[in-house]
């Protein structure tokens, strides 16, 4: 046991004396100034919209809840975003035009309206954009 002990210490201290000890690396003034500048912020990019029918789904499932709470404002973001990730989504549309209109904002709601009526989608979705386009003009 003792020369095994004895063996493991004399080991440890050759491999100490061959390893150096680590440097200290303090870069002069002028390489610091050198660096290059950082890159553009990620966050400050404009978002990527791709065709995503889930995504689109999950909006408009999420505009409902919040529709439902009263939150108005998180509603007509939801159903946008929604018609951003799917630009056929005529219910997306239809329910950006109901929010539009308890908003007030009745050139929103038209445009809405028409877009619903454009896509291609649920022919009793586009039949109730049709009637409430007629009543806002």
């Amino acid at each position: 046991m003792k020369r095994w002990l004895l063996a493991f210490s004399i080991a440890s201290a050759t491999f100490a004396q061959q390893q150096p000890p680590p440097k200290k690396q303090n870069p002069p003034a002028a390489q610091a100034k050198e660096e290059e500048p950082p890159e553009e912020d990620e966050s400050l990019k404009p978002k990527q919209y791709a065709f995503n029918p889930l995504e689109a789904a999950h909006n408009v499932t999420v505009g409902d809840f919040e529709f439902k709470r009263g939150k108005l404002q998180a509603a007509l973001y939801r159903y946008s975003e929604a018609t951003k990730f799917d630009p056929g989504l005529t219910e997306a549309f239809f329910k950006l035009g109901e929010v539009d209109e308890k908003l007030k904002d009745f050139n929103g709601a038209r445009d809405a309206y028409k877009k619903c009526i454009d896509a291609t989608g649920e022919a009793k979705v586009v039949e109730k954009a049709r009637k409430r386009l007629a009543h806002l003009k």
